[in-house]
């Protein structure tokens, strides 16, 4: 099973900020979201054959606790290919701040590039290509995936077939896990934004 696992919570999300490439560490209520999916994996599943994170802080720290909850057996990789999209020059404002049709281009064209930034159709490459890397480890063994919003959406969309504008109709909450089954001729999608675990954590 390929297991997707968003951070926990950081004063960023809490705030309400566009957050992509900006490294910033959870916050008191993400450190706990962090050790609850640890915690809630480690009840329900065997020891996963990986753990692979993005690289920054807020994911990093949400594998460590994880990695932590099967007893640091299994050493956190760190994969760029999982890195939050590039919101460029929007990269930390509000949310409300953005401009209509910025969100409107958001919406409708995932070639899109913000000044700056990355298109949502660039983080479905290389997203699709980090799953399909992943795919026949994960079809043996549980492989966990520590990411952000926008590649885990884009790996929901790798597992249905659908496109890259498919992930402006997704809701991926802070420290939600999905899963895809990697087995057989095509990817399943077996759960998506699990929050569950979190038992009542802010958010």
């Amino acid at each position: 099973m390929l297991i997707l696992a968003r951070h926990g919570r950081t004063a960023a999300n809490a705030q309400r900020l566009l957050l992509g490439r900006a490294d910033v560490p959870l916050d008191v209520v993400g450190v706990q979201q962090a050790k609850a999916i640890g915690a809630s994996l480690s009840r329900s599943a065997p020891q996963p054959l990986r753990i692979v994170s993005s690289p920054l802080l807020r994911t990093r720290a949400t594998a460590t606790a994880i990695a932590a909850a099967f007893g640091n057996e299994v050493e956190v990789e760190y994969d760029d290919r999982w890195i939050e999209v590039d919101y460029g020059e929007f990269d930390g404002s509000p949310l409300a701040d953005v401009p209509s049709e910025v969100w409107q281009h958001w919406r409708t064209d995932s070639s899109w590039v913000p000044p700056g930034g990355e298109s949502l159709a660039q983080v479905g490459e290389r997203v699709r290509e980090a799953c399909a890397s992943l795919a026949a480890d994960a079809s043996a063994n549980d492989v966990v995936v520590v990411s952000h919003v926008s590649p885990i959406k884009a790996a929901v969309a790798w597992a249905v077939g659908t496109g890259d504008d498919s992930a402006m109709r997704l809701f991926c909450d802070v420290a939600s896990v999905s899963r895809v089954r990697t087995g057989g001729d095509l990817p399943t999608l077996v759960s998506f934004n699990e929050t569950a675990h979190l038992d009542g954590s802010a958010r």
